[in-house]
């Protein structure tokens, strides 16, 4: 996903690339290896070489790695974007620490459709009410590490703060007995090259409602991931989402 988002800034006139971090040791020039041709920034393993001169950093990294260039963005004062699913607390413990110094915005995903999918889902589970029942399915590629996908337990937060009480259900196997009512099912399917498919389904007797979203191009979330790194850019310290930037 980076070199994507090198790809698309390079085209982009409200940015300039200022540093790419690679871990693994990777050498180059990164527009070169982004596929868009030479940008004259090298490749880097050292996170503050990568930040020297930058106002924003974005990371898709793997969520111990996310959690480590908090700090260094922290120290630098530049502003972070966090794109990463699988957190646990004490990663994001190290995202609100950094947050006290910089601004943060941590997003299972990036779309910006997605995100207004969130907010439709909060309001058909508050205005749909108990006698709907909620199911919730995705469908990934068949590299997909996580499951339930982090967009798919968005989701389900989002119908959870439309109607509380639910209770998440990864999956049915081996269950007996009716389907309870405060029951909200996650089913998580992969296969092939999905970029990503998710659908809340609002079941009752005689009638449902559905709302899907399908990204046919991982570049939809390249696009996402810059509009909100320009929109970090002029905020203070904080810990900001994705339905912030959708309110510019």
């Amino acid at each position: 996903m980076g070199r994507r988002v090198v790809r698309l800034a390079a085209a982009d006139s409200r940015f300039v690339l200022c540093g790419a971090l690679e871990r693994g040791g990777a050498a180059g020039d990164a527009g070169e290896q982004a596929g868009t041709g030479r940008l004259g920034v090298a490749l880097s393993s050292d996170p503050a070489q990568a930040l020297s001169g930058a106002q924003v950093a974005v990371a898709f990294s793997a969520p111990p790695a996310c959690a480590d260039l908090a700090s260094v963005c922290a120290q630098h004062k530049v502003a972070y974007l966090v794109a990463s699913t699988g957190l646990s607390d004490e990663d994001r413990a190290a995202l609100k620490n950094a947050a006290q110094r910089i601004a943060v915005l941590e997003a299972a995903n990036l779309s910006i459709a997605v995100n207004v999918l969130s907010e439709l889902v909060e309001t058909a589970a508050a205005r749909l009410g108990q006698r709907f029942d909620i199911e919730i399915q995705e469908l990934h590629h068949r590299h997909k590490r996580d499951a339930p996908s982090g967009t798919a337990l968005l989701l389900a937060d989002s119908a959870g703060r439309g109607r509380s009480g639910l209770r998440n259900v990864a999956g049915r196997a081996g269950t007996r007995g009716a389907r309870d009512e405060d029951e909200l099912g996650i089913s998580a399917l992969r296969g092939g090259d999905v970029a990503g498919e998710h659908t809340v389904y609002f079941l009752s007797d005689g009638e449902r409602l559905e709302l899907s979203h399908r990204a046919n191009s991982p570049d939809i979330f390249a696009v996402g991931a810059l509009t909100a790194a320009h929109w970090l850019t002029r905020q203070g310290p904080g810990l900001f989402s994705m339905r912030q930037v959708l309110r510019r």
